[in-house]
């Protein structure tokens, strides 16, 4: 398998964008109308085509245009690719949509950011396109996390707006020269795992960090172990809630962190450009010793940072007193959405299926170290060190839709938490009254 060629995925970005964007954006794109009648893919095959993609990624910038020329080559569709940078994508989209001048395919990012644009119809349903076979080509995961069900928290009509050729999980990636933790000898509960972490912060380039942005999936992730996925969904539909045992167990976890000395510098890195910071410590300046982030944090590395592969990733462990094993926050990963309005949504969908084929996503997990969801490659697939842990975490995962005021309660109640301002019992009553605000 290709897999097995693979000689080190180095990692990263993760790019989960500031939550105000992710406000503002929903805000703004409310005055756009929905009702504006939308394109029908049409079956005759359009010629001198040129087709517009605004990328989100840097990580997979360079094989992206690598295989928009070889789509040109053999297509004569010319198709650009404009990289603004994970920080300013999406208030270019938002930009572009204010203005109607929508790419004809753009990344796709996490529900919450994407919904005011599938809202607003800057979206093509592919739930029949995907019936008619091209489903073959992801995993049934993967498929199911990109589907807004009946009666989404989100609010979006129900269907598949997304198709995606990255696996993205969440988890821990560290360095055993400056963490101390052994990759074949990892921490096997929490409590194991925050006296690690603590005795690692002693040493200057040692000690956790996570950025403030990521810290919705840190403690979905930590409250799997005493949640159902369904209560999970539920608190997320307001059905269930945030002031639950469950939940108040996961953001204990971050007071433990903080109490046990385990967090570098006694803070949680916050801003707009908050995970690139930590990951730019992690990969490039090696100035901590563990972070929490998501796969795609690895092939930004590759990109970044290539000739740094001393670092491995691992799921989090258990909680000492779990009733169930802990599940990653599921998200589909790098993928695209096509504009139902551009002028040439026939060749949009054909381009876009191409890009989805095996063949195509071999290229994006050999030269971009991205996780494929092709389920014949994935199929007994070595993955390296840097990788295993991430992949782990895609085998069992949870949907993770937050509201954009919940994101943002969470986002700023863990940084008052860690500087001792808000006990846990205080962060998830404002929590709460977060959700209660966003139904």
């Amino acid at each position: 398998m290709f897999l097995r060629n693979l000689k080190r995925f180095k990692f990263a970005r993760s790019a989960t964008l500031a939550a105000s964007a992710t406000v503002a954006a929903a805000l703004l794109l409310t005055g756009c109308s929905a009702s504006s009648p939308t394109s029908t893919p049409s079956a005759t095959a359009e010629k001198d085509v040129h087709l517009t993609f605004l990328n989100q990624s840097r990580g997979q910038e360079v094989v992206l245009n690598e295989l928009a020329k070889k789509y040109g080559e053999e297509t004569g569709v010319t198709v650009t690719v404009d990289t603004p940078g994970p920080v300013d994508y999406l208030p270019k989209l938002q930009a572009d949509a204010q203005s109607k001048q929508m790419p004809d395919i753009y990344s796709s990012f996490n529900p919450v950011s994407m919904a005011p644009f599938y809202k607003a119809g800057w979206a093509l349903d592919l739930t029949k396109e995907l019936k008619d076979g091209w489903s073959k080509n992801f995993t049934p995961e993967v498929l199911k996390l990109a589907t807004f069900a009946k009666g989404n928290n989100l609010g979006v009509k129900p269907g598949t707006y997304t198709v995606h050729w990255e696996n993205q999980a969440y988890g821990l990636i560290s360095d055993s020269a400056n963490s101390g933790i052994d990759a074949t000898k990892a921490p096997k509960t929490v409590v194991d795992l925050i006296k690690q972490l603590a005795a690692s912060n002693k040493n200057p380039n040692g000690g956790f960090s996570v950025a403030a942005s990521l810290t919705p999936q840190f403690v979905q992730y930590l409250a799997s172990n005493w949640l159902t996925d369904k209560q999970i969904n539920d608190t997320f539909a307001g059905d269930y809630k945030w002031t639950s045992a469950g939940w108040a167990k996961a953001f204990q976890v971050i007071a433990d962190l903080k109490k046990a000395g385990a967090i570098q510098g006694n803070a949680i890195p916050g801003g707009a450009n908050d995970n690139p910071t930590v990951e730019t410590n992690f990969f490039t300046k090696h100035s901590v010793g563990t972070i929490f982030d998501a796969s795609p944090g690895v092939s930004v590395a590759h990109k970044t940072a290539p000739d740094y592969t001393s670092f491995f990733s691992l799921s989090l462990p258990k909680g000492s007193d779990a009733k169930y094993t802990p599940r990653s926050p599921g998200v589909p990963g790098k993928g695209a959405v096509i504009n139902p309005r551009g002028q040439h949504v026939q060749a949009s969908l054909a381009f876009v299926k191409w890009l989805t084929d095996p063949a195509q996503q071999e290229v994006f997990a050999k030269e971009a170290y991205i996780i494929p969801t092709s389920p014949s490659l994935l199929k007994g697939a070595k993955l390296p060190d840097t990788l295993t842990g991430f992949a782990e975490g895609t085998k069992q995962v949870i949907p993770n839709t937050f509201s954009a005021q919940v994101t943002d309660a969470i986002n700023r109640d863990v940084q008052s938490l860690v500087l001792g301002q808000m006990t846990v019992k205080d962060l998830l009553a404002d929590v709460q009254s977060a959700q209660d605000a966003s139904q």
